[in-house]
């Protein structure tokens, strides 16, 4: 079976419909921290596993890093987000 490749808003769309991102921890697994993603009217529209991003982004000077995760994020919002 294929895994469904996942497509992504854009760039533009995801910083008109995003409003804040959270570091959390996984309710299912307290050890584990995720990034959650709100909409601007506080809706829950996904989450990110917060050490699969932190290795996407690689190293970033400290000043840098929560800019650099941030637009890492925003440039991966699925489009399933839209039917939320």
């Amino acid at each position: 079976m294929r895994a469904e490749e996942i497509k992504f808003i854009s760039y533009q769309e995801a910083v008109k419909l995003v409003g804040a991102i959270q570091e959390e921890e996984d309710v299912d697994a307290p050890e584990k921290r995720i990034l959650m993603v709100y909409s601007i009217d506080d809706k829950e529209l996904c989450w990110f596993d917060f050490e699969e991003v932190m290795a996407a982004v690689g190293k970033v000077e400290a000043g840098q890093r929560k800019e650099a995760v941030q637009q890492y994020i925003l440039n991966h919002i699925p489009d399933w987000v839209r039917e939320l």
